[in-house]
């Protein structure tokens, strides 16, 4: 599905590269630049700046490799409570062995992982030995001692001395890592402490592209990176010290700006001399505002994020996975933006067809299951679930008809396959339902595309739903989840369980 384009790839690429490589040449051309959010399949970036290219950072790295290592961190305490990315619905330490093989992908090697605050945790032992027997090298890295007030103790061998030092080659050094908290800051600091004992005056510089300094505080793009991190509080403020100093507004974040006098000092204490920032922002080499072309398209991409993260908080919290002050939070955001739930134009067809679905007498099993899907053309599709399809299955093969303008009384599944494939279900896999989730379904239709020319036309018309917005009135089953993530969708849905079971396979 096309959207409004509101960014320019290519003058971000030019202005962020060179804007490194000028920091770099401030220092003793080593410069450790802490890279903030995703590396890789930003979706969230896409999804605010319509037009952003989610690994846009990927190509600008390509343009610096000849010139960066890279180091990627991961918190401990991540891996031992199974931290999960959302948008891929795998675990942060799954996620960094894909950001190694993606890495690959692109040709590029990560000369290493920092398993940060490592105290042994069982799970992030096994993680450790599982890269070592991979011949990936990895570094451990306790918690820093006298942090954040013994400045003394901090900047000594007993505390960003105590991490092994890892020797880099190229004058930039990247640190990443699959998210928040992961340790990129103290990593990035231990290794400018071991530079500056070998005589080299290395530098840091964080990079990273929410919040967008140079748009205003309220702005919706802003506030959409306070929705995307409601569950560790994050949220935005005016730097004070870049005000004082400069006399000039710019947006940062609690963190940053919590965690920069301390900073300040330890650079100081590092260097030797006179800190080299006056303020978070100045630490900063973000140029993502600048490379914004449309900004009421932002603002109203951004307003729908914000919906987005309040309904997937809501059926987080229903699930065990986040606290109330979490969806309150998001719910603050809604209401300082005057917007409702209805504003995501999937929610209200999505609720009705669960309501026709009802009236109908279908359902499965006494739930009633609606969903929407916006084709970005003016038509919205809907489908409900049955004995014999999940929801999402008969969302999405609707809206493929739809899409290659296929009759309705054309049918995509011969019953013969479907009945296999529910055969399969129940007499060899042991499996409850028999209806089709949408993964299932997937794979009837490429068995149906075999024979019938009008599964073949449908199937061709898959890729168009990527970027489509998707509302369902129940949480989705496994099965329906990955098929809609690997279809690119951006899917919400209200807080129901889809089924009276405790347990979902």
């Amino acid at each position: 599905m096309a959207a409004n384009t509101a960014f320019d790839n290519e003058k971000y690429i030019q202005e962020q590269s060179s804007e490194i490589l000028e920091r770099a040449k401030k220092f003793d051309n080593k410069l450790y630049l802490e890279f903030g959010g995703k590396l890789l399949f930003d979706y969230h970036a896409s999804r605010v700046l319509p037009g952003y290219d989610p690994n846009v950072k990927m190509r600008l790295l390509q343009a610096l490799k000849d010139q960066a290592d890279i180091l990627l961190c991961i918190y401990a305490g991540d891996i031992e409570r199974k931290k999960m990315r959302a948008d891929f619905g795998i675990t942060y330490d799954s996620d960094a062995l894909k950001l190694i093989d993606d890495l690959r992908g692109w040709g590029i090697e990560v000369l290493g992982v920092v398993i940060t605050r490592f105290e042994n945790q069982p799970s992030a032992l096994q993680f450790k030995n599982k890269l070592q027997r991979r011949n990936i090298r990895v570094y451990t890295h306790q918690y820093t001692k006298g942090y954040p007030t013994d400045i003394d103790l901090i900047v000594s061998d007993e505390g960003y001395g105590a991490n092994e030092y890892i020797e880099t080659d190229k004058p930039l050094v990247i640190v990443t890592g699959p998210g928040p908290g992961s340790g990129k800051l103290a990593t990035s600091l231990s290794q400018v402490y071991h530079e500056h004992r070998r005589g080299i005056d290395a530098g840091y510089a964080k990079f990273e592209t929410f919040p967008i300094w140079n748009l205003p505080l309220k702005h919706p793009v802003n506030a959409a990176y306070e929705a995307a991190t409601a569950d560790i509080r994050d949220f935005n403020l005016i730097d004070p010290f870049h005000l004082e100093a400069y006399n000039e507004k710019t947006v940062n974040y609690n963190r940053d700006v919590e965690v920069f006098p301390v900073l300040k000092r330890i650079l100081k204490k590092i260097r030797g001399g006179e800190p080299f920032y006056e303020s978070p922002t100045d630490m900063g080499v973000n140029r993502a505002g600048f490379a914004i072309t449309n900004d009421a398209a932002t603002q109203e991409a951004a307003k729908q994020e914000i919906i987005r993260r309040y309904f997937r908080y809501r059926c987080e919290y229903v699930m065990g996975l986040t606290d109330k002050e979490t969806v309150q939070r998001v719910e603050l955001l809604i209401k300082d933006y005057n917007l409702d739930i209805e504003y995501r134009r999937v929610v209200e067809p999505a609720r009705t067809a669960a309501i026709e679905c009802q009236e109908s007498g279908q359902g499965n099993e006494g739930i009633f299951c609606g969903a929407a899907l916006d084709l970005g053309n003016g038509s919205i599709v809907t489908g409900y679930n049955s004995p014999k399809f999940h929801a999402a299955s008969s969302l999405v093969l609707r809206a493929i008809k739809n899409l290659a303008e296929i009759p309705d009384k054309i049918k995509l599944l011969p019953p013969n396959i479907v009945e296999s494939v529910r055969n399969l279900k129940t007499k060899v896999l042991n499996e409850k339902t028999l209806s089709l989730d949408l993964l299932e379904t997937l794979i009837a239709l490429s068995i149906s595309a075999t024979a019938n020319p009008a599964a073949q036309l449908a199937m061709e018309k898959l890729e168009e739903l990527q970027g489509c917005e998707v509302h369902m009135t129940h949480i989705p089953t496994p099965g329906d989840e990955a098929g809609l993530r690997r279809l690119g969708v951006n899917l919400t849905s209200d807080p129901n369980f889809s089924t009276k079971d405790l347990f979902i396979s």
